[in-house]
């Protein structure tokens, strides 16, 4: 797929729902063997009422439309979610570019273990693995690591 009108925007209200719904192909086709904590309804209601208005959201569209979605606070990439026909197409690389240029001192996320393409990709960012956890402080109970990046980080 060839990207055309691709724009990265800070979300508004308006934006929750498909906010909400890439967050939700996205997890289901990446990791389809971790037990979601909450379900689909419960799940846009928290971007509607919660990340949305209350979090650095941003979305990338592709003429209009949301394909992708990443969410900042403080040091942490709280999440980045891409519609799954549209992963491989730069867009993540230009989500994780647009974080570090917003927090140049560094970044620091959770992704789970069992999530090697999301692993490679932070790799891939300059993000390093800095702890796992056998998962006991996640809502989903899932093993998970956690990535940090600092400037200056050889990158590849």
């Amino acid at each position: 797929m060839e990207i055309n009108n691709f724009v990265v925007r800070r979300a508004v209200a308006s934006d929750a729902a498909a906010v909400a719904e890439v967050w939700l192909r996205s997890f289901t086709a990446a990791l389809p063997s971790v037990r979601r904590a909450h379900t689909d309804d419960q799940v846009r209601s928290w971007f509607r009422e919660v990340v949305v208005p209350g979090q650095e959201t941003w979305v990338a569209t592709v003429e209009g439309s949301a394909v992708g979605m990443m969410v900042l606070d403080g040091e942490d990439l709280e999440q980045l979610y891409l519609d799954p026909a549209w992963q491989g197409q730069g867009i993540g690389g230009r989500l994780v570019d647009l974080a570090k240029q917003h927090r140049p001192a560094g970044l620091a996320l959770w992704t789970f273990q069992v999530n090697e393409s999301a692993r490679r990709f932070y790799e891939r960012h300059g993000f390093v693995a800095a702890e796992c956890t056998d998962g006991h402080r996640n809502e989903e109970r899932e093993p998970d690591i956690r990535y940090v990046w600092r400037p200056g980080k050889q990158e590849s």
